[in-house]
């Protein structure tokens, strides 16, 4: 956001509902992609804004592509990082093709994660999340662990992420729970979002690390690699980080910096 201010730009962020200082939806357990694809466009309204680039990472891209399908005369132009195209519904991340044991899966199951991260205090929960999530294999429980026992409580933060870091993080995690961070995007990420015809027009960026887990997804490197994610986004430009993991914009924020303006510039 600093960087984009300083180019000139006017660079807007804001918690989602249920997530850091927001307010949790009246109820969680029903809130969805579409209620925050409605607060992107109502946070434009509020502020006056016409037109904006839309950037999102990981599950903030479903917002992103969502606002840019249904809503195309607000989007100037996309740019996603670690997440292709997808729409939630039974025709995006679909989990009959996952591995069992893998951390969406069990995250989608109500309860499941609440007693995993219950047995430790947020600040831990927060740091294994930032250990397992930053290598390059796909987080899977067997049968008789969960996904936080995946991480060896002696591993070291990644050099990228500080102390500091993870004591704000763990604050508003304190602050707002999982609850509403569970149900979105996990416990929502199969429903039917009503959107019939996918297709983003807008010009589109994709920031991907060559060493990100979300690679290894089923069909996923296909989708990105032959271009077959260019049918539901036909203008956009696909980079790819050689070092670069699912937390590239914080382990590589000049280079990701860089990316993002260059774009912007062009568009």
């Amino acid at each position: 956001m600093i960087a984009m201010a300083n180019a000139g730009y006017r660079a807007v962020a804001f918690d989602f509902r249920g997530y850091g200082l927001s307010d949790h939806p009246p109820e969680p357990e029903r809130a969805n992609f579409n209620d925050l694809a409605d607060d992107v466009v109502a946070l434009l309204d509020s502020l006056a804004i016409d037109k904006a680039f839309l950037v999102g990472k990981d599950f903030g891209a479903f917002p992103a592509f969502t606002v840019a399908v249904t809503h195309p005369e607000r989007v100037l132009g996309v740019i996603t990082l670690g997440v292709p195209f997808l729409i939630p519904g039974p025709l995006g991340v679909q989990f009959d093709l996952l591995p069992k044991g893998y951390y969406v899966i069990r995250w989608a199951e109500p309860g499941r994660a609440e007693a995993d991260f219950g047995r430790f205090d947020v600040k831990t929960v927060v740091r294994n999340i930032y250990i397992l999530f930053c290598r390059s294999d796909l987080q899977v429980a067997g049968d008789n662990e969960e996904i936080m026992d995946l991480v060896d409580p002696s591993t070291p933060l990644p050099p990228w992420f500080t102390e500091e870091d993870l004591d704000v993080y763990a604050t508003l995690y304190q602050n707002s729970g999982f609850r509403t961070a569970l149900q979105v995007p996990y416990r929502c990420m199969q429903l039917d979002c009503g959107i019939t015809n996918p297709k983003v027009i807008a010009p589109s960026l994709l920031i991907m690390g060559e060493k990100d887990y979300v690679m290894k997804s089923p069909g996923m490197e296909d989708y990105i690699r032959k271009g077959i994610v260019k049918q539901f986004m036909p203008n956009l430009d696909i980079i790819f980080m050689s070092e670069g993991n699912h937390f590239v914009q914080e382990q590589l924020p000049e280079q990701v910096n860089e990316l993002i303006l260059s774009f912007l510039a062009k568009n």
